[in-house]
């Protein structure tokens, strides 16, 4: 048994030594969007924390990208309380979608500084490493180019194993909306999340993407209802509350397959959390686009198609929404201890 726990702590000083390496090794550069955080950027933040609170957070490899760049991981807990309730966030499955990106990131900040007691939190910044560097480079050139998929050009929300078809008349009126990657699992960044869920068997998790303004539900790819339909609603208004006092500006709960009569996302994440691991998910489009009608350099701009000038409000309304469903999760199964 000490020589098991001796391992693990080896391990696990290992995971620190890597991250430390790693984001010592990255260069923090000016660039043309200072609202927004560049990868270096992100990690300077995120650093300092973690050698400040090595009990509270532990960075790890969750996979590798197609180009084989380490994806990072965060997990975040109460080392003075058990664990009762788990719960993903991951944000930057598509490359120029960085609003919720940001949001991940004060979330994370936010946990590890007040980690809400008995919930282990797994915060997964940018999944897509490849592209959202190769966006980086863009800015840098001053170039603004449309990019979405990974590295091998495939839509990692397309890429999961569940809801892939549809028997819907509008897949072929709209084929491209009905379309799906080449097979189930078939990047290593989606191996890489569907690997965590089967790790950790989360509870809740959210994926954050841009824009919309929504906090989709289960389904994506079918239109009738799940059968946690109205528990998914109720865990969706928690979120919905925190924004702003759930006033005009929060987002509306929605079942995603339902945003349209003739839109489906098949094969997507949302679906396969829930239907492959029983998680409550929900993927969350952050802000209603940066794109200003009274200006027309934004009108055919990539970037601020996604992200809004000014990020800060809408980073702290996915922040916000994020940070009430940990604290619900923690107070809910706390508040049903002490009932019984």
């Amino acid at each position: 048994m000490i020589a098991l726990l001796l391992l693990l702590a080896a391990a696990l000083a290992d995971d620190y030594s890597k991250y430390f390496r790693w984001a010592d090794g990255q260069e923090v550069v000016p660039h043309d969007e200072p609202e927004y955080h560049f990868i270096a950027d992100m990690h300077a933040r995120i650093r300092p924390l973690v050698e400040d609170r090595p009990g509270v957070v532990r960075p790890f490899i969750a996979g590798r990208t197609v180009e084989k760049r380490p994806i990072w991981a965060f997990e975040i807990s109460d080392p003075t309380e058990p664990i009762r309730e788990k719960m993903l966030v991951f944000a930057g499955i598509h490359a120029l979608e960085w609003v919720g990106v940001e949001s991940a990131v004060e979330f994370l900040i936010a946990s590890i500084e007040h980690p809400p007691p008995g919930v282990q939190i797994v915060v997964l910044p940018v999944l897509n490493v490849d592209k959202r560097l190769l966006v980086e480079a863009d800015l840098l050139a001053g170039d603004r180019v449309y990019r979405r998929s990974n590295m091998n050009g495939v839509d990692l929300n397309r890429d999961f194993a569940v809801n892939r078809e549809s028997q819907a008349i509008w897949r072929h009126i709209l084929p491209d909306r009905y379309a799906t990657s080449p097979g189930p699992l078939s990047q290593p960044e989606s191996q890489a999340i569907d690997a965590l869920a089967d790790a950790y068997r989360f509870d809740v998790s959210v994926s954050l993407h841009c824009f919309g303004g929504y906090i989709y539900t289960p389904w994506s790819g079918l239109f009738e209802r799940p059968p946690h339909h109205a528990e998914h609603t109720a865990l969706g208004r928690v979120m919905q509350d925190a924004q702003r006092g759930g006033g005009a500006w929060a987002y509306q709960v929605k079942e995603l397959s339902r945003w349209g009569f003739f839109f489906r996302a098949l094969g997507s994440e949302l679906d396969h959390l829930y239907a492959q691991y029983g998680t409550m998910s929900f993927l969350i489009e952050m802000s209603r686009s940066g794109m200003e009608w009274h200006d027309r350099s934004t009108w055919k701009d990539p970037f601020r198609m996604y992200n809004p000038a000014d990020r800060q409000p809408h980073t702290d309304m996915g922040a916000d929404a994020l940070r009430a469903m940990s604290w619900h999760l923690s107070f809910a199964e706390t508040d049903t201890r002490e009932a019984e």
